[in-house]
């Protein structure tokens, strides 16, 4: 469910809140194909589906920054901020990948809003996020991330 804020000032009243999950997410081999194209990275683990069967996953796997990158579409089933200027990517603090995401296999976000504090021109938000899987404990990714949103 999405949470919907009005402003900066109910933006802050999230501190410390949980936001809950996103929808869930299909990977699929084309996803992983598209991303392998654009940046390059071809390595047979992701793109070449028969050796992957051999390989150490038993399956084709998304590339870690795809699972990362995967963090803004899922986020904006989380929340939005309205009546604002605009919103930017100000950074991540912390990412790790516990657990390859199989092709085939669903993501969802998971986030909570850690802090808001005010900047020059708006405020500084700080968000946990957790890419879980379908079916499988470990999540896929944890990040910290750092937007900034202005007035």
């Amino acid at each position: 469910m999405t949470t919907t804020v009005h402003g900066l000032d109910e933006l802050k009243a999230l501190a410390g809140r949980d936001l809950g999950v996103s929808e869930w997410l299909e990977i699929t081999q084309e996803r992983v194909n598209t991303f392998a194209d654009a940046t390059g990275d071809h390595q047979w683990i992701h793109v070449d589906p028969e050796r992957a069967k051999a390989g150490p996953f038993g399956a084709p796997i998304a590339h870690g920054y795809l699972t990362l990158s995967l963090v803004i579409p899922l986020f904006g089933d989380l929340l939005k901020v309205e009546g604002v200027k605009m919103g930017v990517n100000y950074g991540l603090e912390k990412v790790r990948f516990p657990s390859p995401v199989k092709v085939g296999s669903k993501i969802r976000l998971a986030a909570t809003v850690v802090s808001v504090e005010d900047v020059p021109g708006g405020t500084q938000s700080t968000f946990d996020f957790t890419v879980q899987i379908d079916g499988v404990d470990k999540p896929a990714c944890v990040a910290r991330t750092v937007y900034r949103q202005y007035a």
